[in-house]
């Protein structure tokens, strides 16, 4: 007979919210259990993935509006920011390679420099998350709340602290369950971008030669009042304050221990989808901005 009563095993209205809301407790001696919870490529990509590639809604927008009048340079911008892209996420998948049981930046700094340099290096990254979620929360709320009246803007922080508890207890419910409600947010974000994008830039093809003179005639004017130096200092400005845009790129080789096996292969191919998922849609949003002659302009306040 079992020691409880009825009462006991039935459970009650709080166990039954607590269940509905992180789901239900995991068997941890089922022997089957990490095959359920692992991933495969796609769905790496789009669990870890959507860390990095939502970084173009906000990385490469401050970066063109850091050049100012100048924005011939958005295509050098868009391209020093897919090399980039792809030149962090190579060394992540070194990382992978020589790791392959995750901790990324946090493993390498404590084997190859120390305890203390690996600890700098967790409370780095503990820092950029939380950056990462809530940068990435607010401008969200920022481009949803654009589409509405001014009279309803003061729900904006609310909005944005639902939006970040929401994610909360997805990620408390476990990665694999969030993937499912994430899954099909992320297949609309990439087709819409990728036909967007794409449209942008065949409909406009006519303008790649005007494109061509204006950035030689800016350069030349360029040149001859700030000089070179000044160009150049210009330009790094801006592609540092799109740094935003390389966040979430190390999610995949932190999270090497719920890859499917075989697990290094499995992490590479989800580090490649990712790299040039983000590198296109950075270097497509800067050269559809050229193309389309956007003039940034400061917010009213």
């Amino acid at each position: 007979m079992s020691p409880y009563s009825p009462d006991q095993r039935r459970p009650g209205v709080a166990n039954k919210i607590r269940r509905a809301v992180v789901g239900a407790p995991k068997q941890l001696n089922d022997p089957t259990l990490f095959h359920r919870m692992s991933l495969i490529p796609v769905l790496a990509w789009i669990g870890l993935g959507a860390d990095g590639l939502s970084s173009s809604s906000y990385g490469p927008e401050e970066a063109f509006r850091a050049l100012g009048s100048h924005t011939y340079l958005a295509i050098l911008l868009g391209l020093a920011t897919a090399i980039t892209v792809f030149i962090i996420s190579y060394a992540y998948a070194r990382i992978i390679e020589v790791f392959p049981h995750g901790g990324g930046g946090y493993m390498v700094a404590t084997h190859m420099l120390g305890q203390r340099a690996g600890v700098i290096s967790g409370c780095a990254l503990l820092v950029d998350y939380i950056l990462t979620i809530t940068v990435s929360i607010a401008s969200c709320a920022d481009a949803l709340f654009s589409y509405l009246p001014l009279h309803l803007h003061h729900y904006k922080v609310p909005f944005a602290c639902l939006m970040a508890l929401m994610l909360i207890i997805l990620n408390i419910r476990g990665l694999k369950e969030s993937i499912y409600v994430m899954a099909p947010i992320f297949i609309v974000f990439v087709i819409m971008h990728l036909t967007m994008l794409l449209d942008g830039v065949i409909t406009h093809r006519d303008r790649f030669g005007p494109l061509a003179e204006e950035f030689r005639r800016g350069l030349d004017y360029d040149l001859s009042t700030m000089g070179f130096v000044g160009i150049a200092l210009l330009f790094l400005r801006a592609y540092s304050l799109g740094g935003g845009t390389y966040t979430g790129i190390e999610a995949v080789s932190n999270s090497m221990q719920i890859m499917r096996e075989p697990r290094v292969k499995t992490g590479k191919r989800t580090m490649l989808y990712m790299a040039t998922s983000l590198a296109f849609t950075a270097a497509a949003l800067f050269i559809c901005y050229a193309l389309l002659g956007v003039k940034p302009i400061e917010a009213k306040r």
